[in-house]
């Protein structure tokens, strides 16, 4: 890799760092992180690229931008969000989500009431995909469970943030996962196997907390077991996680957990024409996502061109001399990102070309690239006290978004074991593995 100098080098990746700045800066002075939207902020950023770039026309440049923004792995992100987007609001609007939820929380012991909810949240966010769908669900359930139990709504809305963060780590039909995958360039089913050796001792570590918890409290099981279900409606997401565990391609995934809900759906009476209204909202849901996608993408494209992402590399790496440092150094940039963005998503985006760079230099395995990837932001995302998860689930629980800061028991103990994976290199089969 040709040497890059400082100050050619700060040019190329001033992009960034607009795009942060302006991000920030407007955010701070309005006091809430979601009054800037990051698309507009990527527009300025991108056309700081524009200027910035030298020797080549206008037409050249867009033409870079609309490559990349264009390229093959965008473009399969942005289908399989379309397809998670429909599913996601056609299985919440015929009642799928709330069987599941009711199911889930149905079969849990009685007096079991905080890590029954902690893992009513893993399962739910780990069926569904996204831990904003599992905030909704629960919030309100917890905030009640708290009236009967002897811990306080914060506690109760840090189970449900915790649990739902493992969900949306790890499932298959996650945003996080679809674009750490894509980015890093292999299976879902991989990393899935990789991210697992990762959250699971950090789950059930804090679940042994939990279970510790709820020995000392009682609860009224009649919040548990008074729960109307409909078990067949669940047939959705039982067979998009199986389908996803068999390793078949997630639009196929996708589209079978779609065709087996429309067709649930039409047996309790509803109609093509509602189903396909469902779709649309859940595909328009998906719109602003996927415009940050391409202008991430394309910006990316343009700092690429400009040599910025060879000179993060060769500053980041100038003192790393092994495989920990690298994913030390890959972990600390998806946390800085999603730490400005608030959007764990596009910080997976922004950073995952430059992570695969370092990981190709050091060797590092693809799948343990994409889980780290996935579960810092998920860490950083799931701490911030303006990120959209905790936002929504303080507001629906009446209490500051900081209050449940304390309680957040998951997210500390997965960074202990992110940490733990990179010192002792686990899991150590993906040491002796290739990505195929």
């Amino acid at each position: 890799m040709t040497h890059i100098s400082t100050r050619h080098g700060i040019l190329a990746i001033s992009p960034i760092l607009v795009f942060l700045s302006s991000y920030v800066a407007v955010s701070v002075i309005a006091g809430d992180f979601y009054k800037m939207p990051l698309s507009v902020a990527l527009i300025i950023a991108s056309a700081w690229a524009v200027i910035i770039m030298p020797d080549m026309s206008l037409h050249k440049k867009v033409e870079v931008f609309s490559r990349d923004a264009g390229s093959p792995t965008v473009m399969y992100m942005v289908w399989i969000f379309i397809l998670a987007g429909a599913f996601a609001a056609l299985a919440r609007e015929v009642g799928a989500v709330e069987s599941t939820v009711n199911i889930a929380i149905k079969v849990l012991p009685a007096q079991m009431l905080v890590p029954g909810l902690f893992v009513a949240a893993c399962f739910i966010s780990l069926s569904i995909g996204t831990s904003v769908g599992t905030v909704v669900a629960l919030s309100p359930l917890a905030v009640e469970l708290a009236q009967t139990g002897s811990e306080s709504v914060p506690f109760y809305i840090a189970v449900v943030l915790g649990g739902a963060f493992f969900g949306d780590n790890l499932s298959f039909i996650s945003d996080t996962t679809i674009a750490a995958t894509r980015t890093q360039g292999c299976q879902m089913r991989d990393k899935f196997r990789a991210n697992l050796w990762i959250a699971l001792p950090a789950a059930l570590a804090v679940l042994a907390v939990y279970v510790a918890i709820g020995l000392n409290n009682s609860g009224d099981d009649g919040h548990i077991h008074g729960l109307d279900t409909n078990p067949l409606l669940v047939i959705p997401y039982l067979l998009v996680i199986a389908t996803a565990l068999m390793g078949i391609n997630v639009t196929l995934v996708l589209s079978i957990g779609i065709v087996s809900t429309i067709i649930l759906a039409i047996t309790y009476g509803h109609t093509p024409t509602e189903l396909f209204g469902y779709m649309g909202k859940g595909i328009d849901s998906v719109g602003n996502l996927t415009i940050i996608t391409l202008l991430a993408a394309g910006m990316l494209g343009l700092i690429k061109e400009l040599g910025g992402i060879n000179y993060i590399l060769q500053v980041i790496t100038l003192k790393i001399s092994h495989s920990r440092g690298a994913q030390f150094s890959i972990a600390a940039l998806v946390s800085i990102v999603n730490l400005c963005t608030a959007n764990n998503t596009v910080a997976i985006i922004t950073v995952g070309e430059l992570a695969r760079n370092i990981s190709a230099k050091f060797g590092i395995d693809p799948r343990k690239t994409a889980s780290l990837l996935d579960t810092c932001s998920c860490i950083t995302q799931s701490l911030i006290p303006y990120g959209a998860q905790t936002l929504l689930a303080t507001s629906l629980a009446g209490i500051s978004p900081v209050a449940p800061w304390p309680y957040m028991y998951y997210p500390w103990a997965l960074t202990a074991m992110v940490a733990l994976s990179i010192i002792f290199q686990l899991p150590r089969r993906l040491n002796k593995q290739q990505t195929n």
